[in-house]
């Protein structure tokens, strides 16, 4: 028999699910862009909404507040240099430690998606538009 739910309680429920879900990768988008490039806390969090396609913004406190965090765990380190604009700004990088621990993260938890089986359980969870039967 088919639930019936409404419109406002699936998107009640969806948000509450993706919230849990984009404070739990933030880090990952955090290390992936620092992966790839030093950067200071002000343009972080653009860059983090632009990698992941609008789908993660973080406020400033929750940006400073993950990278203390990583570097107090030895994940990040960071250095003043100077600005064309203004005064010196802290840029943050991955430490071999931090790039190691990236590289795990996304060998156990990111490609997984792409391994055949999930990706064809993914596409057809998709196709069936959600019309399946529970």
């Amino acid at each position: 028999m088919p639930s019936h739910f409404s419109q406002d309680e699936l998107d009640i429920l969806l948000a509450q699910w993706e919230e849990t879900y984009k404070k739990g990768l933030f880090s990952f988008w955090l290390l992936l862009l620092l992966a790839q490039r030093k950067a200071y806390p002000y343009e972080i969090k653009t860059a983090i909404t632009e990698m992941s396609r609008n789908t993660i913004n973080a406020d400033e406190n929750s940006i400073y507040r993950a990278l203390n965090r990583l570097a107090d765990s030895g994940v990040l380190s960071s250095e003043l240099l100077p600005s064309e604009t203004g005064p010196s700004r802290r840029y943050f990088f991955l430490t071999d430690l931090g790039r190691e621990l990236l590289n795990r993260f996304i060998t156990r938890n990111i490609l997984v998606f792409e391994h055949p089986q999930v990706a064809d359980l993914i596409q057809k969870t998709i196709a069936s538009n959600g019309n399946m039967k529970g």
